[in-house]
């Protein structure tokens, strides 16, 4: 089985920071792409950001300039650095990767997603 796990998550005042982490266990044969989406009180979930392989990041307008999304392949975690936190910021951050499992004998590539971690921003 393959496990996303994340922390980071809490209440922090607007114009504070957080760093989200996201660490991936289990029976792996390779890690591709690895993000990070959010969905707040009634609204779609939405991409915030993701890092490929290689470390190439994309970020959706409205974090950009604000949030990072640094990748270390050796330890299976993708992060997200949050600067400038916004009220809007607020919701339930999820971790995402493409993930090959397996060990000896590798499988197709599947979707994981993270239990989710709640971010609050608010004076």
């Amino acid at each position: 089985q393959v496990q996303l796990v994340e922390s980071g998550g809490g209440l922090v005042q607007p114009g504070g920071s957080l760093r989200l982490s996201c660490a991936a266990s289990g029976s792996i044969f390779s890690i591709y792409a690895m993000g990070w989406y959010r969905q707040a009180p009634g609204k779609q979930r939405e991409l915030v950001a993701t890092v490929t392989k290689g470390g190439i990041p994309n970020y959706t307008d409205s974090v950009k300039g604000r949030f990072t999304i640094p990748r270390d392949n050796a330890k299976n975690t993708v992060y997200l650095q949050m600067n400038s936190l916004k009220p809007e910021d607020t919701a339930v951050y999820y971790c995402n990767a493409d993930i090959r499992p397996g060990t000896v004998i590798p499988g197709p590539i599947k979707d994981y997603w993270g239990q989710g971690t709640q971010v609050t921003v608010s004076s």
